[in-house]
């Protein structure tokens, strides 16, 4: 091996896959050393000095992620580049999880032998130059009386790795620069031109035209950082942010490192600029997935304490009962929205997940039928609960309480309705209800008001037909943008009387029932609820109330249009949302703000302060 070569560690428990990386990297002319096992790595690594490792990230015994980790916990090997290689785990939380370690890259299989070794080049040679910096400042030391002599040729090949490392940089989406502090000028190579870009015809790289490119917001600390480094001999890394000609911004860490000179003055101050847009970008993704996660659980938890809340029965054990299994309907359909990563429902799943308690008993008695349906998630769980509630009542009173009884439900698809039949024949005698059950109020909340549909219960002597259709797709629930400039305030928080009328905005029919209860009890006359943005708006404009209550997300829609209008009136008003505080726009700053679940004395407190 010559002294110019560099140790490059390749690390994968199938044979066949160190060969082609030995194949591929085999004409970077640098010395392959090839570990079968994560043990095996950790072995070479204790006796061999390694530039890059590449490591497979799907092995036995210790995954790629876990070699790692034991690498960088290592205080010789916290600086030695890690590439990692995959087939599988390729998703943006698995990218973010390998940057975290420690990682400078993530490769995924089928490997591009050109991209592979591109990316080792850069480090390896990185690594060399680092070396070689550190063998010439040794033999300085020791010939001090040839100082002259040995500048003049440690300058030549200065420049001569400057050359190459410019080369490798470019491959890795990297760019160098250095800052001639006696004559103020910069020097950059093309990947920082690139980074930048900027013509480097055109471009000349002075401290005023760099400020020009950099984000007002991050310009202080980076101008403070060569400062800094231009009067003291250290090194610094700081993220900022590039504002291209073209209109596109780009996350970027610079590292710089200061160079003096015999009377230990800097002279000079050389660095790099890695394009970090990528990794940036995963970190907001998985911000707002954390976001949507929480808002998520947080309607679920209102819902289910609706459900709580609304349940009747003349007994305990009735009570605990009826909310289990109105709980348990929710939970089904949440497991089918999430093995669907909540892109949607299949109908049929749906009705079969909530048939199936009752199947070992009267399942050749229940029928079927309908073409493959997606629901959207607030659909499906509004459907789900109807479905048992109707399955319920069936069984305990219907065609399913008599082994002669049989229920047929069927649906149909017309344009974007969805009409649905619940046919029940062969029970026993029936007649329609005294009074209107929880089962009833749910189903005619959530039809005609969340999803604006129609409804027909026919209690026929001979079984039940209900019958109902709604709009299939009425705009997706989406994220809350971030918070908007603060233009204007809401109105001052004022002690609401009791009797006042409030205004209620909420398009989850139960969770606005349970709303509207506790406005009841309190003391106040409820106006409403309105599930669309759109008529709570009407609402604001024309009706005479002294509050309001409103939902911040509406079928997707923000609420903020009635939380205007309000604001022109100078009623007050109350939100309650599903996301955190922080999401909301700034000019309503002074209104309260509830987190879903929301207590009936956390409601009191908004309306009527102490």
């Amino acid at each position: 091996m010559t002294a110019d070569k560099v140790n490059i560690l390749l690390v994968d428990d199938q044979p066949a896959k160190l060969l082609s990386y030995e194949v591929i990297l085999e004409e970077l002319g640098e010395n392959l050393i090839k570990a079968t096992s994560a043990k095996q790595a950790l072995e070479i690594l204790l006796k061999t000095e390694v530039a890059v490792v590449l490591i497979d990230v799907y092995m036995p015994e210790l995954d790629g992620f876990e070699l790692a980790q034991m690498i960088r916990d290592h205080p010789r090997f916290q600086q030695t580049a890690i590439i990692f290689i995959s087939a599988v785990l390729l998703g943006d939380l698995d990218r973010l999880r390998g940057y975290e370690l420690g990682g400078v890259d993530y490769v995924p299989v089928p490997v591009i032998p050109e991209v592979l070794r591109a990316k080792v080049r850069v480090f390896a040679e990185l690594f060399r130059r680092g070396r070689a910096l550190q063998q010439l400042n040794e033999q300085l030391e020791q010939r001090v009386e040839e100082r002259t002599a040995e500048l003049a040729t440690s300058n030549v090949r200065f420049l001569e790795s400057e050359q190459r490392r410019s080369l490798a940089l470019a491959a890795g989406q990297m760019g160098a620069w250095d800052w001639d502090i006696a004559n103020d000028c910069f020097i950059w190579d093309e990947g920082q031109y690139r980074i930048f870009g900027v013509d480097p015809e055109k471009f000349s790289p002075t401290m005023n035209n760099i400020e020009g490119l950099i984000h007002p917001d991050d310009w202080p600390l980076l101008k403070n950082t060569l400062t800094k480094l231009s009067t003291k001999a250290d090194t610094a890394k700081v993220e900022f942010r590039i504002h291209r000609p073209n209109g596109d911004v780009r996350w970027c860490i610079g590292a710089g490192a200061s160079t003096p000179d015999a009377k230990n003055k800097i002279v000079r101050v050389s660095g790099v600029t890695l394009d970090i847009t990528e990794r940036k970008e995963a970190e907001e993704r998985q911000v707002m997935l954390v976001r949507e996660v929480d808002h998520r659980a947080r309607n679920a938890l209102a819902v289910a304490q609706s459900i709580v809340r609304l349940t009747r029965a003349a007994t305990i054990e009735g009570y605990i009962t009826a909310v289990q299994g109105r709980i348990a309907a929710l939970a089904r359909t949440h497991t089918l929205l999430a093995e669907a990563r909540w892109r949607g429902a299949d109908l049929r799943a749906l009705i079969d997940e909530e048939m199936a308690p009752f199947r070992s008993d009267a399942g050749a008695r229940i029928a079927i039928e309908g073409p493959q349906v997606s629901l959207p998630p607030a659909i499906a769980q509004s459907l789900a609960l109807m479905i048992h509630e109707l399955v319920t009542n069936a069984v305990k009173h219907g065609a399913l309480s008599s082994p002669q009884g049989h229920v047929a439900l069927n649906w149909q698809v017309a344009g974007k309705n969805l009409h649905l039949s619940w046919i029940e024949t062969g029970g026993p005698p029936v007649k329609p209800p005294a009074s209107q059950g929880f089962g009833s109020k749910i189903m005619k909340a959530t039809i005609g008001q969340q999803l604006r549909g129609t409804l027909n219960m026919d209690w026929r002597e001979q079984g039940l037909v209900s019958t109902f259709s709604f709009a299939l797709h009425d705009g997706e629930p989406q994220s809350l943008s971030p918070a908007k400039p603060k233009v204007a305030a809401a109105p001052s928080r004022v002690k609401i009387p009791q009797g006042a009328r409030v205004l209620l905005v909420e398009d989850e029919a139960m969770v606005g029932m349970m709303i509207a209860d506790f406005l009841t009890e309190i003391g106040y006359r409820v106006v409403g609820p309105f599930s669309k943005t759109s008529e709570g708006l009407a609402a604001a404009r024309n009706n005479n109330f002294e509050a309001a209550v409103l939902d911040v997300n509406i079928n997707g829609e923000p609420v903020y249009p009635v939380a205007e209008c309000l604001t022109d009136r100078n009623i007050p008003f109350v939100f309650v949302t599903g996301y955190g505080a922080d999401s909301i726009d700034a000019r309503f700053a002074q209104a309260p703000v509830l987190q879903k679940p929301v207590e009936r004395e956390m409601l009191r407190n908004a309306l009527a302060p102490n």
